[in-house]
């Protein structure tokens, strides 16, 4: 997820400190007079501060995405006069709740999950947001957005950048050269991977599991894929809001019609190894045998293109002409509406001051959206967001799906159930259950971990 899934990069662990846990730094402070010539025009409505004033930030966000991050906040900064200091560590998920219930939370944490904000609302250690943040969350995003930012009928948080899930990375020239063609249904799909399979050069997926503590998250992705487009909206939602039990008979069939794949060592796993290879590699490298001509396809997130040019370049290009493109999962009927799921953040507050609101005000308006989606790598749900500001074709479509109200959008399920699910057992199912047990054994296990209450 995770947004957009933000468990991406290996990163430091939180350090344990002599007075208290304390996030793991891993960039620096955006200083407010280490810019020039800034065009403060779009930032004035925020007012400016006292020299001095600071707002923190912490979340998973790390390395080149953290970079593009500070940037896209750099001149709000400078025109404003907060300096914005950011800290990040893959650990934040786990840690937050401590880090709050201890006092020692940052003014802001980007909050990928809202199960887990819920649980920080839950705790009393939420600030709600301004009028000003719900003014441009009403403006720019949709309802069901913005009920996501909302627990018990408080609203806390805006939206922050977006991804769609479902997107199955392949080759065009590879596509081109051998004659296979995008699958429009489900059935098309199998029938292609089973093609591929048969024509011995490699299997035909290529599948990574590890994220550290999170390991298994991708899995939770394809199930989460296969509900919707299996059985529509109206039981996904019931789901994951157990109005159906996990070990229901329709979640026994995504996660049969998923095993097909990633049980098979026929389809399973392309330039890696056999089926159990998918828990030890990590998700951030599982695709890219597809460079090397070692396997055709690879189900990940619309923010998997950063990780073709981790370092920023240009090297891998991602174009429909390109080295690398996607198409999304295909619907189970060739007829069926367009249906996606997707992740988000959201950053929330622990301390009122009009400093954080108006930092969380900027994050949540159009000019922040469009300045972020234009450094590349990401999208973002605002209605605001120019498509063409987009680092890439794929980009540009995924901006383009999410604005179009024909659309059928469900947020990453594993986000929305409860972290005892979502963030453990889910996880640990998936990858007890591609370790070989039963699809019963699995559901069971996991039913039995949903919270009485």
């Amino acid at each position: 997820m995770r947004s957009m899934r933000h468990r991406r990069l290996v990163a430091p662990i939180v350090a344990v400190a002599a007075l208290g846990l304390t996030l793991t730094a891993c960039t620096g402070d955006i200083k407010n007079d280490e810019a020039a010539d800034v065009d403060c025009g779009p930032y004035e409505s925020y007012g400016t501060f006292d020299d001095g004033t600071e707002v923190t930030v912490a979340g998973t966000i790390l390395d080149l995405e953290a970079d593009r991050l500070e940037e896209s906040w750099a001149d709000f900064a400078t025109c404003t006069g907060i300096d914005v200091s950011y800290q990040g560590s893959s650990e934040f998920e786990a840690q937050i709740a401590v880090l709050a219930e201890g006092g020692n939370a940052p003014d802001v944490g980007i909050v990928p999950q809202p199960g887990l904000l819920g649980r920080l609302a839950e705790g009393g250690w939420l600030i709600p947001a301004s009028e000003a943040v719900e003014a441009n969350v009403d403006e720019f995003w949709s309802e069901d957005w913005k009920k996501y930012g909302t627990y018990d009928d408080t609203f806390y948080a805006a939206p922050l950048m977006a991804s769609i899930k479902g997107y199955v990375w392949y080759s065009p020239t590879e596509f081109e050269e051998k004659g296979y063609e995008i699958p429009k249904t489900l059935d098309e799909l199998t029938a292609l991977s089973e093609q591929i399979a048969a024509d011995g050069d490699h299997k035909p997926w290529c599948v990574g599991l590890e994220s550290g503590e999170a390991t298994g998250w991708p899995g939770t992705d394809w199930v989460e894929d296969y509900m919707l487009r299996l059985y529509g909206p109206d039981v996904y939602d019931q789901w994951v809001t157990h109005g159906i039990p996990f070990n229901d008979p329709q979640v026994a069939g995504a996660f049969d019609a998923v095993g097909a794949y990633l049980k098979n060592d026929e389809m399973v796993n392309g330039g890696i190894g056999d089926v159990s290879t998918l828990v030890t590699e990590a998700f951030q490298t599982a695709g890219l045998p597809i460079l090397d001509g070692e396997c055709s396809l690879h189900h990940q997130a619309s923010f998997y293109e950063t990780f073709w040019n981790p370092e920023g370049g240009d090297e891998v290009k991602v174009a429909s002409d390109g080295d690398v493109f996607g198409f999304l999962l295909p619907p189970a009927d060739a007829d069926d509406p367009l249906s996606v799921t997707g992740g988000g953040e959201f950053p929330v507050a622990f301390r009122d001051a009009e400093e954080v609101e108006a930092f969380r005000a900027y994050l949540s308006s159009d000019t922040w959206a469009n300045n972020r989606v234009s450094l590349g790598g990401v999208i973002s749900a605002n209605k605001g967001v120019d498509p063409e500001n987009a680092s890439s074709e794929l980009l540009v479509q995924s901006i383009e799906i999410l604005q179009d109200p024909e659309t059928t959008f469900r947020f990453d399920g594993s986000d929305l159930m409860p972290g005892a699910v979502g963030a453990d057992s889910f996880w640990k199912g998936i990858v007890a259950w591609v370790g070989g047990q039963s699809t019963q054994q699995t559901l069971d296990a996991i039913e039995a971990s949903w919270p009485a209450s």
